[in-house]
């Protein structure tokens, strides 16, 4: 297949629109350069040359000369704006943005067919990770059983730090904000919306089913105190924050939380800003992928790889989307896929027990009160935990307890 020349438009220039510039600057041999890069911010100052850069979108959307646009924004809203723009004028576009993905993701396979353009963002999930592509190309007729992972660099270093240096949350929180390993507000990240974001990706991917973020439950390490660490210590285990999404019966289990890892778990020994992701086959079994999951260089590398890959006009398939979608004839439903109404043993601390009202305890395992912690372990409808996701003021930290089939009641 010929190769062809990719003339870059890029929208942002921030950690990882700069780490792409120095990766593609180092590639020898690939016929793609970035010709123009539209910013926000006229006053900031830049490593390069002023030419390069515009602060109108137009300049870039509307010249035809660039035939990839590289989206590398924070604004979900607007990367949506623009990536649809570029569909509808039948251009490819390379995104980052989980968000803009997870939100819109149904308009967005839509745009793709059509028009008859690629979108693609392998820097999505898994930070070098090529695990959409893998998915995509080595699993595309694989029945995957689950898929699960540390998707989030900047909760697994929090997590590593904590137990490593025996610190609570808040000290390594702006610890890592000082390094730049957390964002000065970092809820996106710590309340598990990140992960839940690029968890719905995966899905899509791994599953053939299309999922908005309401629909998936997502609990962070916000709550989270050293008294959780020194439990998890003394029982041989660590908190991960994991993203899970597994078939029970002709359902898909998905939700995002802490979670308690054993030694003897792949996750176990994933540590500071690294993500593994673990997918199972019905006959490749379990294989586990691992690699930095946040910066500037590895992350630019996935969207490089994206630009690469647009050279031989790549497109993802999505062999196993279209199937359910063809044996459905436009019934399309996502809450058709997805069970939420199953028990799962969680690990609950708690200040007062009236903040377990609204939770469906369906048994407690064990209780333990002092004067310095309060927790149980119990049974509780998955669906019910939805109650803390919805409050933004909810000082419980809910930890999932044993392996990803330990839901079905």
């Amino acid at each position: 297949m010929a190769e062809k020349k990719i003339s870059i438009g890029l929208f942002g220039f921030g950690c990882v629109g700069q780490g792409l510039y120095d990766v593609l600057k180092n590639s020898d041999g690939l016929q793609a350069s970035i010709e123009k890069i539209c910013v926000k911010n006229p006053g900031k100052e830049r490593k390069i040359n002023l030419s390069f850069f515009t602060f109108n979108g137009n300049d870039i959307l509307k010249e035809k000369k660039y035939n990839t646009v590289v989206e590398l924004i924070d604004n979900s809203q607007q990367a949506f704006d623009i990536v649809k723009e570029v569909l509808q004028r039948k251009a490819d576009v390379v995104t980052a943005n989980k968000k803009m993905l997870a939100e819109n993701f149904e308009a967005l396979y839509q745009l793709q067919e059509e028009n008859n353009a690629a979108l693609l963002y392998e820097a999505s999930a898994g930070g070098s990770i090529p695990i959409i592509r893998t998915l995509e190309e080595y699993y595309d007729n694989e029945l995957l059983s689950s898929i699960r992972g540390i998707l989030n660099g900047t909760c697994n270093y929090i997590l590593t730090r904590m137990e490593a240096e025996s610190k609570e949350y808040a000290e390594v929180l702006k610890d890592a904000q000082l390094q730049g390993f957390a964002e000065s507000d970092p809820r996106l990240d710590v309340a598990g919306f990140d992960t839940l974001y690029k968890l719905i990706v995966l899905t899509i991917h791994s599953f053939g089913i299309i999922l908005k973020p309401e629909q998936v439950l997502n609990l962070g390490i916000q709550n989270i105190s050293y008294d959780d660490m020194l439990y998890a210590g003394e029982k041989g285990l660590r908190i991960k924050m994991v993203a899970v999404a597994y078939k029970s019966s002709d359902k898909l289990r998905v939700y995002a939380m802490p979670h308690f890892i054993e030694k003897k778990d792949e996750l176990y020994n994933v540590m500071y800003e690294y993500n593994g992701i673990e997918v199972e086959g019905a006959f490749s079994c379990r294989q586990t992928f691992i690699g930095k999951g946040a910066g500037s260089h590895p992350t630019g590398s996935a969207v490089l790889s994206d630009i690469s890959a647009l050279r031989y006009n790549y497109r993802y398939g999505y062999k196993k989307l279209k199937k359910i979608k063809q044996a459905l004839k436009g019934t399309y439903n996502a809450e058709n896929f997805i069970d939420n109404d199953f028990s799962i043993k969680v690990y609950i601390r708690f200040s007062d027990k009236k903040e377990l009202i609204n939770l469906q305890v369906e048994s407690i395992e064990e209780e333990y009160k002092s004067a310095k912690t309060n927790y149980i372990i119990a049974n509780v409808k998955l669906k019910s935990l939805f109650a803390i996701k919805n409050n933004r003021e909810s000082k419980l930290f809910v930890c999932a307890i044993g392996g990803i089939y330990n839901g079905g009641n």
